[in-house]
């Protein structure tokens, strides 16, 4: 089939890239030449495992390119996917915007029947408004085009994306239309051999399930942060409390881990828009709420512990910082933990000392040069005439430390584990501090 792509973001980029390697001829088109120069060199502006090698394949088969001519985008496919960014607004609504932008240019360029596909995660009723807009256009055009528009939200996470892409657990479309149903069909054929994983339903139904999906986990993330609260209020260990609830598969284990608060580009704004969407309704979505409340709560968590273990004065203390991406396998920083941790202690005074192994590029662009930055190109060079160790984020080459030397190399003894990587006991027998996440016991000020 030929498709096209508005958006080389993120999404756009992933469903562009794995729709080719099927076979599918596809045109992703965005209007930043930069960008689109950039791809067209080979130059992938996101890091996601096993992506890039899967952008060159596909671009040397001559199955993949990009542009930013809009007019040939639209000529070229049948399927229009929209997958451009639905950045929150000021009341914690999505953006449509872009969307909306993207409808009015297929209608402004269409010249026949087209499957108009809403990709970018997007309130309930934004599919009738998608129709809408391009309605709008033909008819200022004085054109009668035939054209339908579904929902086919997406399920990618970040650092899995590829896979969850080609093996993922369903592949939902919302529409009534049978010719979009079989046009569907065809375009995840490759998807879809093992066994059946396209579920048809309602627009509206596909538009809240993809709401719906990230808020239950979420909410699955803020729930156990909450009960790690009260553990460490009662002198539990959470990571005991965890293996308990996760034995019963009622529960499970998946997105159970307690920590310092989930980030990316997805669960805060997801969240955020499925309240106000209940809100807008008159309805009031107390849970949702609540998962908002805990989630930025527990992102000051870690600033807190450093406080009480320096007694408060954290001024011209250097803190080591592990992890600055949101979760592990990507070098994305949006609503990351690291930011509120690193933003609080210049605030207070602080140096950071900060290592990722992919998200430094990402760091200096969000921060720039600082004087009390700095970035290291190893681990341990963090650790340099560091006063303390904060952990942000589970990279697997966080796991394995070697803590006497930490010990010997730290100026303070405090490590503070935001991701319960390490056995509290283990740490603590070589003379650490240690404090995690929900580990049992109260905060001790360090002493010199």
């Amino acid at each position: 089939m030929k498709i096209t792509i508005f958006g080389s973001g993120y999404v756009g980029l992933v469903t562009g890239t794995c729709l080719a390697d099927a076979g599918h001829e596809i045109v992703c088109v965005d209007v930043d030449e930069d960008k689109v120069a950039r791809l067209n060199n080979g130059e992938v502006p996101i890091y996601e495992p096993g992506l890039e090698p899967m952008i060159q394949t596909n671009m040397e088969a001559g199955r993949l390119r990009f542009t930013t001519d809009a007019e040939m985008a639209v000529r070229f496919g049948t399927l229009q996917f929209i997958a451009v960014g639905t950045p929150p607004d000021e009341d914690g609504s999505a953006d449509l915007k872009y969307v909306l932008k993207v409808a009015e240019t297929i209608a402004t360029h269409m010249q026949d029947y087209k499957i108009v596909i809403d990709k970018s995660t997007v309130p309930v009723g934004t599919a009738d408004k998608v129709s809408a807009a391009i309605d709008k256009v033909l008819k200022k055009r004085n054109v009668a085009l035939e054209y339908d528009v579904c929902s086919n939200p997406e399920f990618l996470k970040e650092g899995a994306a590829v896979e969850d892409f080609s093996k993922g657990a369903r592949i939902i479309v919302g529409t009534d239309s049978e010719r979009v149903k079989k046009a569907m069909r065809e375009c995840y054929a490759p998807y879809n051999r093992n066994h059946e994983k396209l579920m048809f339903m309602d627009v509206r139904c596909a538009e809240l399930t993809k709401y719906a999906a990230n808020a239950m986990l979420a909410t699955k993330i803020s729930f156990m942060n909450e009960v790690a609260n009260l553990a460490e209020n009662l002198g539990a260990d959470i990571e005991q409390v965890r293996h308990g609830i996760g034995s019963d598969p009622r529960i499970g284990y998946h997105f159970i881990y307690p920590g310092c608060g989930y980030g990316g580009s997805c669960f805060p704004k997801d969240v955020q828009a499925l309240a106000r969407t209940a809100s807008d309704v008159g309805y009031n979505a107390e849970l949702l709420n609540a998962v908002e409340s805990v989630n930025k709560r527990q992102k000051s968590k870690l600033f807190e512990k450093l406080t009480q273990a320096f007694d408060g004065d954290l001024k011209g203390k250097t803190i080591a910082v592990w992890g600055l991406a949101f979760k592990p396998n990507t070098d994305d920083m949006r609503e990351a933990p690291s930011r509120n941790l690193m933003e609080a202690l210049w605030q207070a005074g602080a140096k950071v000392q900060a290592f990722d192994p992919e998200a430094l590029q990402e760091c200096l662009r969000i921060y720039g040069e600082r004087d009390d930055l700095k970035l290291a190109d190893r681990r341990d060079d963090t650790l340099e005439g560091a006063d303390a160790l904060v952990i942000c984020t589970e990279w697997k080459a966080f796991r394995t430390v070697n803590f006497d030397q930490l010990k010997q190399t730290l100026k303070t003894p405090v490590v503070i584990d935001g991701r319960n990587l390490y056995d509290p006991e283990t740490v603590k027998s070589a003379g650490l501090l240690y404090y995690g996440m929900g580990r049992g016991e109260s905060l001790r000020q360090v002493t010199y």
